[in-house]
């Protein structure tokens, strides 16, 4: 660890980096020991990050990697504030950090040049608050658009790590307020319509977001009969392949299931409560759409610099499935992606999976 935090500390002094954002799996470091490192040997070096569900690096999709993305100091101001103990913390506390976040960013920058801003929240993935958390940022956020990731740790659901400014914790989250001149784009991209296919939530814990029933019969038979598959097979890589989306103010919102339960009860990624109508959903193209995405990005920025991208876990067990992995990543490498496999993304006021958020910057001699 200590090399890789000299590196950043070199690249940092020669960029003058006043922030840097960190993405790295468990299975090779542990958070600790980042910190720790950090704090050593770039002791200046304001930063934010979390634990992941694989990485996007230069190369493209990657797993087992530890990613800094350092923002100089010439084109981004950029404040941070932790949020701890999640499960019991009032939402109306988490409105009123993000308002003295942007008191103190407008006392960093001055009020006119913090128009041009962005917020990013790094939310732990195991702590059932991702709706109520990204609700409560947007809130205090007026205007400024939002988007962020949802702490992963590999696929193994035990614990996920986020790291502040030399703190560790977990049931937690991290908001990062960002202004800079460089021109963004704030955009999401996925990969499946709806079908006619409905499953009404008639059992659930809505607390720890597990279904137990499916139009009053056990969750996974249902769902497996849904799909055309036995409720012996399922794994990870067919509620990847089979997702379930629910309607939201006219838009269709991937609702996806993170794993099956000896009962044949079903966990989720993200909120769910009696009664609601989940629509099974047909998957798309996923490189055809998302390389409509990006250039669709490309053409409103007139080029794109840099990436910065939030990746649904499933998404890539999905790409992995449908044999479209490296076509992925070849994409994410070219139009230059960087950022983490997530258990779930934000997007303005909205939690989400099966989904890729970003923020794009264009053109780099805007800060230059």
């Amino acid at each position: 660890m200590d090399a890789f935090a000299c590196a950043v500390a070199a690249e940092a002094a020669a960029i003058d980096a006043g922030f840097a954002l960190l993405f790295f799996s468990q299975s090779l470091v542990e958070a600790d020991a980042l910190s720790r490192a950090l704090l050593t040997h770039a002791p200046g070096l304001h930063h934010a990050g979390c634990s992941t569900a694989g990485e996007i690096t230069p190369q493209g999709l990657e797993d087992g990697h530890v990613l800094a993305m350092l923002l100089p100091s010439a084109a981004f101001t950029a404040v941070s504030t932790m949020v701890d103990d999640l499960s019991s913390s009032g939402m109306d506390r988490i409105t009123s950090e993000v308002e003295a976040l942007r008191r103190n960013l407008r006392g960093r920058v001055g009020g006119e040049h913090t128009r041009n801003t962005f917020a990013l929240c790094f939310i732990d993935g195991l702590s059932y608050a991702e709706e109520a958390v990204s609700s409560a940022i947007h809130w205090g956020l007026d205007d400024i658009p939002l988007l962020g990731g949802s702490a992963g740790d590999d696929l193994k659901f035990e614990t996920t790590r986020l790291i502040s400014n030399g703190r560790v914790t977990s049931d937690s989250a991290i908001i990062v307020l960002i202004a800079t001149e460089i021109p963004f784009h704030v955009f999401k991209t996925d990969n499946f319509v709806p079908t006619d296919e409905k499953l009404v939530v008639t059992a659930s814990d809505a607390d720890h977001r597990i279904v137990r029933e499916f139009n009053a019969t056990n969750a996974a038979d249902e769902y497996a009969a849904s799909v055309g598959i036995l409720p012996q097979t399922l794994t990870p890589l067919s509620f990847a392949s089979h997702p379930v989306v629910v309607k939201v103010g006219g838009e269709y919102y991937c609702r996806s299931i993170q794993r099956m339960h000896a009962d044949g009860s079903l966990s989720f990624f993200c909120a769910i409560d009696d009664g609601v109508v989940l629509s099974i959903a047909q998957p798309k193209d996923m490189v055809e759409s998302t390389r409509a995405a990006l250039r669709e990005v490309e053409e409103r920025l007139g080029g794109i610099d840099l990436i910065l991208g939030f990746d649904c876990v499933l998404r890539r067990l999905d790409a992995r499935n449908r044999q479209v992995f490296r076509d992925i990543s070849e994409l994410y490498r070219i139009n230059n992606v960087v950022g983490f496999g997530t258990y779930g993304e934000q997007y303005r006021s909205m939690h989400l999976n099966q989904t890729f958020t970003g923020i794009a910057f264009g053109d780099r001699q805007a800060a230059e």
